[in-house]
């Protein structure tokens, strides 16, 4: 079975995992010996020990494949990222160090059943949109190694589109995370700034910083936003968003969608891009939209403010300290532009400021007309030698259609649009006022399949198209909690509020105890897995929690309760509040009772 596995894609991994076919140690086992396969190009600047991979695909294995939303799918993230223990270098070695704890995004991820592979390779801090700003190593292009990859978010691109993981993180602050997807034939989803926490990120420009999502098709990497789009108090640039999942077939035919004017696109002499363009345009139609077209010169203006204007100060500030320390650390490219950062005025940023407000209101309008814009996501590709000729203007070109998303506040999304005559890939953007995400991703996944360009290197056939299911469908995670979230109690609102639904009451396996934590407000009980044969059958509640609230739902949860597997007394397995063994000592045995309500009122 394992030698029929090729693409990793979430769908085709659940049915191999749901019909028992395949492990989660199976599919780590194929990956491990793809990357073997891949090591001639600089994906990685960090793996983790295979053993360590090895074990976390073996705590899964007495798990239920469907408790878990994103159960089994290797992952990979920029090593811009933290993960604990392991080395964050920004593609710097001068300016490593270890974490102590894993950034908010990587928890979440892996708590909600994916494997972490490891760590990729970027332009050097986040500055770059071409992927050969690295000192280890330039990562090429999964389509011609004569080609660039895209950057700054090189690695995590290329992994996805080789099949070396089913989903990646990067970061976008000025197209990171939609240029290597273009070019590598691949989803590469930008949400609203501050829907995905960016705590745990080493910044670029702190206010415009996105972490992305690379995956091999649409729904993949909606389904990853689902999960990780959790508010983060911690992170004063987090931010809640008011946006629900759609189904495609309630947009399409309504639809009016702004492309920039014939005057204004810009391809850079390559004609392949401008005829993909407007052959991803007739798609658009195709399916019902109506497009207009949009002036982009104010579009423009605002793209070139971000690294034209004072916003490079803001890369200085980043690192400031070490860049005034080690400037001999950096590659020459990079301390060349982030050093202008350093010359920028407190006034020059207020007049960069008013401007970019005069720019936004001129903008304005043009979201009274269309719903959405439709651009190419680069309006060409180039050579490494081509870059390495001439770094900084090819670089810049790049940027046309991504440098202006962070600082109007769009949403936007590559989606694959079909390959040039040498066979290197082709995207778009599909962009959009914050909080549209979900909106231009139901467009986008449409516009792919039209397109057919299949997935990734391979082409791999897409699946399936979704529809996204309700409250009462299978996009739940059936939660058992034993204490103050059950109705009635303190902490109850934490799931209503979450559009959580109680299923039925029921009792655990005799294999519990159970302590009162007093120390908590409100307080709440610690369930801990007996190691004694004489366990207690514990009260609980189920509750089915839309798993697009999962992530947010797991933020909350202090240590050191977590979520794990919980036993119930009709021997089946969900997931539900745990406690650390060690948290226990002291507090109070309330075993016995069974029940915290039973406790609450004795109190």
């Amino acid at each position: 079975m394992r030698d029929s596995v090729q693409s990793l894609d979430f769908t085709r991994l659940r049915e191999y995992y749901l019909n028992g076919n395949l492990k989660p140690i199976d599919v780590v086992k194929i990956v491990l010996e793809r990357i073997k396969k891949q090591l001639d190009n600089a994906i990685w600047i960090t793996r983790l020990p295979e053993n360590d991979i090895i074990k976390a695909a073996e705590k899964l294995s007495d798990q239920d494949p469907k408790l878990l939303p994103l159960y089994g799918l290797p992952f990979a993230i920029k090593d811009n990222i933290d993960f604990a223990g392991f080395s964050t270098t920004a593609a710097c070695p001068d300016y490593a160090y270890i974490p102590i704890l894993s950034a908010p995004v990587v928890d979440v991820l892996i708590a909600a059943g994916a494997i972490l592979i490891g760590k990729t390779n970027m332009d050097q801090f986040a500055t770059g949109l071409v992927g050969t700003r690295s000192p280890y190593g330039v990562c090429s292009n999964a389509f011609d190694p004569k080609y660039i990859s895209g950057g700054s978010s090189a690695g995590s691109a290329v992994a996805v589109s080789a099949g070396l993981v089913s989903f990646s993180l990067g970061t976008d602050t000025a197209g990171s995370g939609r240029v290597p997807a273009s070019f590598n034939n691949i989803v590469g989803l930008k949400p609203s700034r501050g829907l995905i926490s960016t705590r745990g990120v080493v910044p670029a420009c702190r206010t415009l910083d996105c972490v992305s999502i690379f995956a091999l098709n649409v729904a993949d990497a909606s389904e990853v936003l689902d999960v990780v789009a959790v508010f983060d108090k911690e992170d004063p640039f987090s931010r809640k968003g008011n946006f629900k999942s759609e189904d495609s077939s309630n947009i399409i035919g309504e639809l009016s969608i702004g492309v920039p004017s014939e005057d204004d696109l810009k391809f850079f002499g390559n004609y392949d891009s401008k005829y993909l363009f407007a052959e991803a345009i007739n798609n658009a139609v195709g399916l019902g939209a109506d497009i207009k077209e949009v002036d982009f010169t104010p579009f423009y203006e605002v793209a070139r403010l971000l690294y034209e204007g004072p916003w490079v100060a803001e890369r200085y500030q980043a690192i400031r300290n070490f860049f005034d320390q080690k400037p001999e650390s950096l590659l020459p490219v990079i301390y060349e532009i982030i050093g202008g950062g350093s010359r920028i005025t407190a006034a020059d940023a207020f007049a960069a400021d008013y401007r970019l407000h005069e720019l936004r209101r001129i903008i304005e309008p043009v979201w009274h007309d269309v719903d959405m814009m439709l651009m190419p996501t680069a309006g060409t590709i180039y050579t490494k030698a081509e870059v390495e000729e001439n770094p900084v203007q090819l670089n810049s070109n790049l940027g046309t259609y991504t440098n202006f998303m962070n600082l109007l506040d769009l949403c936007g999304i590559s989606v694959p649009a079909g390959f040039q005559e040498n066979n290197l890939p082709f995207g778009v953007t599909i962009a959009a006022p914050a909080f549209n995400d979900y909106k231009i991703h139901c467009f986008a996944d449409l516009l792919h399949r039209r397109a057919s360009t299949g997935m990734g290197a391979e082409k791999w056939p897409l699946p399936d198209l979704k529809v996204r299911e309700s409250i009462d469908g299978a996009d739940t995670l059936i939660l058992a909690v034993c204490g103050a979230h059950m109705s009635g109690l303190p902490l109850n609102a934490e799931l209503t509020d979450r559009e959580a639904k109680l299923i039925r009451t029921c009792q655990s396996a005799k294999k519990y105890k159970f302590y009162a934590l007093e120390d908590f407000i409100p307080p709440r009980p610690g369930m801990v897995h007996s190691s004694d044969e004489a366990g207690f059958a514990i009260d609980l509640e189920l509750w089915a929690l839309p798993i697009t609230r999962f992530g947010e739902f797991l933020a909350g949860i202090p240590s050191p309760l977590g979520i794990g597997n919980i036993e119930l007394d009709d021997g089946s397995v969900v997931k539900g509040f745990i406690c650390e063994s060690y948290a226990v000592q002291g507090a109070r045995d309330i075993s016995k009772l069974g029940s915290w309500r039973k406790y609450t009122s004795m109190r």
